[in-house]
């Protein structure tokens, strides 16, 4: 109750809000005298921890993701602790929103089988790969993202960008990926789209060593892992940041990619490890082994 004659004493006397909830003036003056408790002290003190995490995240995380960010700092707390004192400072993660989709299928195209039958796990790196491509709006124009992703850690490991929707954009994507995880017998899936259907394209998987592997046209629960992650890069930053123009909106999408998706975000699937965190355990497992 003094917590809320505090917090409104600008907006009523204090003698009457006493008066209304049934407590003394002279008890709520000698409250306030009072040194913090130790409780309040270390509320005080997460709080400000709290605040840094949540501003580090982008002010994407909820209470479940600071939690668990305060754990790798070994601080022990309780998770509902931490919502609480969210709570208290208008702290909020945000949420996710259904996306529109890109896909443009070519009926005349040939299509590989689906060779993952919605089921997006891998053991280890390098064995399992989505593909997908989003358009992210600007002031003068589009621009497409391609990327893609490795299943097992959840890791960016190959994007372009680009302001048209080409073959040549889902290329440089799949080349960088290659490039920078070297990975040879890799199951590449992705939707059937005219630029995943593309002759150039499927020559090019075919000189890399990669299996192909192509959900269902039109359902996107077949391709669900890619699905979630556009739905995050939605919520955690399309909505959150005006772009003016197409500059400015990739070197945006390339902090995220790099500088927070891959190094810093951390995923419930993984136990609240960032992707190049949880690759880096399972080497070091495999070493140890």
């Amino acid at each position: 109750m003094f917590e809320f004659v505090r917090a409104h004493q600008g907006q009523y006397p204090i003698a009457c809000m006493c008066r209304v909830l049934g407590v003394s003036t002279s008890g709520y003056y000698a409250w306030r005298k009072r040194p913090p408790s130790r409780r309040a002290q270390r509320d005080q003190e997460l709080s400000e921890r709290i605040r840094a995490i949540h501003k580090r995240s982008r002010q994407t995380y909820g209470a479940r993701r600071v939690h668990a960010e305060l754990r790798t700092r070994s601080v022990v707390v309780a998770r509902r602790r931490v919502a609480r004192l969210m709570r208290a400072q208008g702290l909020v993660g945000v949420t996710r929103r259904k996306r529109r989709s890109t896909t443009r299928r070519d009926p005349q195209a040939a299509v590989a089988p689906d060779r993952v039958k919605r089921q997006f796990e891998a053991a280890e790196p390098n064995r399992l790969w989505v593909a997908d491509i989003t358009y992210v709006p600007t002031l003068e124009g589009f621009v497409y993202l391609a990327m893609v992703l490795g299943v097992f850690s959840r890791k960016i490991v190959g994007w372009a960008m680009s302001a048209r929707q080409t073959v040549e954009l889902v290329q440089a994507a799949l080349t960088m990926a290659v490039r920078t995880r070297g990975a040879l017998g890799v199951v590449f899936h992705s939707d059937r789209g005219s630029q995943y259907t593309a002759v150039a394209f499927t020559r090019q998987c075919g000189a890399m060593g990669l299996e192909r592997s192509m959900g269902a046209a039109g359902n996107c629960y077949d391709n669900a892992m890619a699905e979630s992650f556009f739905a995050t890069l939605e919520c955690e930053l399309l909505q959150r940041v005006p772009f003016a123009g197409r500059e400015q909106a990739e070197q945006e999408l390339f902090r995220f990619l790099e500088g927070f998706c891959n190094r810093r975000r951390r995923h419930s699937a993984l136990g609240y490890l960032s992707p190049v965190e949880f690759e880096q355990a399972w080497h070091a497992g495999q070493q140890a082994a």
